[in-house]
């Protein structure tokens, strides 16, 4: 029986224009950009410096705090420098660059495709290798998995959520994943089970995938009866936590809770991947799998990309940027975020980039409100955007915070929705910011 989660929610076009495409390796590109920070929370400390003879694989620097993550080169070549460079979101951050020499791993990393199954006893054990590979959410939020694995004193994590849905429009990487790699997701899964203590896993695919389903379906009974592949109407945002536990297992987390609060750890099917690539092959996160897609692209595909790669390599192999392109986009096209230079590059939480078209990428003409109250009924969260924004406009900050405001995932189905073409989400993630900092100065 097909599930999902019962408030809100919208149908954009799939536009899964890459469906079908085998995972393509890219090869390392001639000089890469390695941010600092891929992920929420401290940024991570470079413990290399300019001139140092670097192997992919091998650490470039340690996590700044509990909540971060480490680096790891995913080239081998000479540093050419540690400064701070632009990322996809135009701010400048500390970044190392190195100038590939060849293509030498470091000799713990098990290179070959051989089928690890052996399950680790001591759940510290893989939670340790987790933090020590700097494994991160590869859905885009980028939350440090061992944080997520390190279940709060008082709390159980009696069930693992997979979160295999990919239900932003375009986007293909999980998807093929899935197809390809199959054995080593659910052994990941078990992996995770194992470290948290959860006794059932349950695997979300939407039904626009029925091959995904079926072959997850026909794997996960070989390794283990507490392993479920569970089939999901096609509704965006599926993919978010919340929505997930709901559509899954019927739990609602509370406002400003966390999945936790009702028992549950939620984990990207990619982050799967990447945990059995850590624990069995000893292989940090330093390459991920990336849609290029879009509309116009000659060739949509599915890429093997290494951390640091511009995206501009990535899109020459899916046939250059289009002459009609407006935006690219790291991202999906609801949650994504346009980048302004092409020399940005691809980072742990890069699962695609979509080259939209001037037609897709025009604003419609933005009228007054109408108070049709469609941005409340297809809110997932049971927000009400509209006064949300009207609190913006007048810069009532702290009043935001009775309204729940942070409880906003940001998926933009508001502004999906609005017929008077207001961009709701960007007065919502405005307020956001304004009511955080607020927040962070009573703190401090």
């Amino acid at each position: 029986m097909l599930k999902t989660f019962p408030k809100g929610g919208v149908h954009p076009a799939e536009n899964k224009l890459s469906k079908g495409k085998s995972i393509t390796r890219l090869d390392p590109p001639k000089t890469v950009v390695i941010p600092l920070s891929q992920h929420l929370g401290a940024p991570a400390q470079a413990v290399v410096a300019k001139g140092d003879q670097i192997l992919a694989g091998q650490l470039l620097a340690k996590a700044g705090g509990f909540v971060s993550a480490n680096i790891h080169s995913s080239v081998s070549g000479v540093v050419a420098k540690v400064d701070k460079m632009p990322d996809s979101s135009g701010y400048r951050q500390m970044c190392v660059v190195i100038d590939v020499k060849g293509d030498d791993w470091v000799p713990q990393i098990d290179r070959s495709n051989d089928l690890k199954t052996g399950i680790p006893s001591n759940p510290d054990e893989i939670r340790a290798k987790i933090a020590e590979a700097g494994i991160v959410g590869m859905g885009g939020a980028g939350f440090p998995t061992h944080v997520k694995m390190s279940v709060p004193q008082g709390k159980t994590a009696n069930n693992l959520i997979i979160n295999a849905v990919e239900c932003e429009p375009y986007l293909t990487s999980d998807h093929q994943l899935m197809m390809e790699k199959a054995d080593e997701i659910i052994i990941g899964v078990m992996l995770m089970q194992k470290a948290i203590g959860a006794g059932k896993a349950y695997i979300g695919i939407e039904n626009n995938k029925p091959d995904a389903i079926a072959h997850l379906s026909d794997i996960a009974k070989k390794y283990s009866s507490d392993i479920m592949v569970q089939g999901l109407k096609v509704k965006y945002p599926q993919g978010g936590e919340k929505q997930l536990i709901k559509a899954v297992l019927k739990r609602e987390v509370p406002s400003g809770g966390l999945p936790i609060d009702v028992g549950c750890v939620v984990q990207n099917v990619g982050t799967a991947f990447a945990v059995y690539e850590a624990v069995l092959k000893n292989k940090p996160l330093f390459e991920r799998v990336v849609s290029v897609t879009g509309k116009s692209v000659k060739n949509p595909v599915n890429l093997l990309a290494r951390i640091g790669t511009p995206i501009s390599e990535l899109i020459d192999v899916a046939g250059g940027v289009p002459e009609d392109t407006a935006k690219v986009v790291n991202g999906g096209p609801m949650m994504g975020k346009a980048v302004a230079d092409l020399s940005v590059p691809v980072t742990k939480t890069t699962s695609g980039i979509l080259l939209i078209t001037e037609k897709e990428a025009l604003r419609p003409e933005m009228f007054n409100c109408i108070r049709c109250s469609r941005c409340a009924g297809v809110c997932p969260m049971s927000l009400e955007p509209y006064l949300l924004k009207n609190m913006v406009n007048v810069s009532r900050w702290e009043d935001l915070q009775p309204e729940h405001v942070l409880d906003c995932i940001e998926c933009g189905s508001c502004s999906y929705t609005c017929p008077a073409g207001i961009p709701l989400l960007d007065y919502i993630r405005l307020g956001k910011a304004n009511l955080n900092k607020i927040l962070r100065s009573r703190k401090s």
